[in-house]
């Protein structure tokens, strides 16, 4: 399911656009969710008071108040990186400028069925395959969009204070979290991702060597095994080693 806001101040085309997400969704099968917004203002203030994200933002940038550009500046700096944003205007004078937020697809103006469609196909499947490749984490007050590939090890993490803290080290940093070691498993579970302790997941691509009971990562790092999972851990990471010398 993709989550999509349009936000626009016009009531009939908003309603056009959930017209042709719906019709879109009959002929594949993709299921959308949709919710209207009539200024930046109120979609701002959507994000500051529920925090909840949307895969897809459809912004007009002819609107009263903040217009669609300005909204956008507005969520970028709140860190909203991962969301998509698709601009819908009359006047191509707008391109420009809106590259400056990141924009995916730039819609004029009667916007032509067919075209809207194939541009929203085209970001689902971008999506699809964005997905595969991040992690976005909570931490602190803000959502953090991380590689997969930058990821070393996920730990949970003994706190007093905190239930579910987790500690997150990445090729760059390290980030305090919120969450379940299982449930990160799970997420990651496709992907290079081996869990050797019940409370510690890591990357294989950043495995440097493993010795009796510990794992050694890139950043020199030494994790323990758990002891059922010795020769799981120790299969698993030589055929990785043996795949990536190929």
């Amino acid at each position: 399911m993709y989550r999509i806001a349009i936000c626009d101040d016009e009531e009939q085309q908003r309603k056009r656009v959930r017209q042709m997400l719906l019709a879109l969704s009959v002929k594949t099968g993709i299921d959308f969710e949709v919710e209207e917004f009539e200024s930046g203002e109120q979609l701002i203030a959507h994000y500051v008071e529920w925090e909840a994200s949307f895969h897809i933002l459809i912004l007009d940038i002819e609107m009263n108040g903040w217009n669609g550009i300005q909204t956008a500046r507005k969520l970028r700096e709140m860190k909203r990186h991962h969301e998509q944003i698709v601009f819908l205007t009359s006047y191509a004078e707008y391109m420009l400028e809106s590259f400056d937020v990141v924009t995916f697809q730039y819609l004029l103006k009667p916007i032509e069925t067919e075209v809207f469609e194939a541009r929203m196909l085209k970001l689902c499947r971008y999506i699809e395959e964005r997905e595969k490749e991040i992690l976005i984490i909570k931490s602190a007050y803000e959502e953090i969009v991380l590689l997969q590939e930058d990821i070393i090890a996920i730990e949970a993490a003994k706190s007093l204070t905190v239930k579910s803290r987790l500690k997150i080290t990445t090729v760059n940093a390290v980030y305090d979290s919120k969450g379940l070691i299982s449930s990160y498993a799970s997420v990651l579970k496709d992907s290079k991702f081996l869990q050797i302790h019940r409370s510690i997941l890591i990357n294989l691509h950043r495995v440097h060597k493993f010795t009796g009971s510990k794992v050694v990562m890139s950043n020199g790092m030494e994790l323990p095994i758990g002891r059922s999972k010795i020769k799981e851990v120790k299969d698993t990471c030589t055929k990785y080693m043996i795949m990536r010398a190929e």
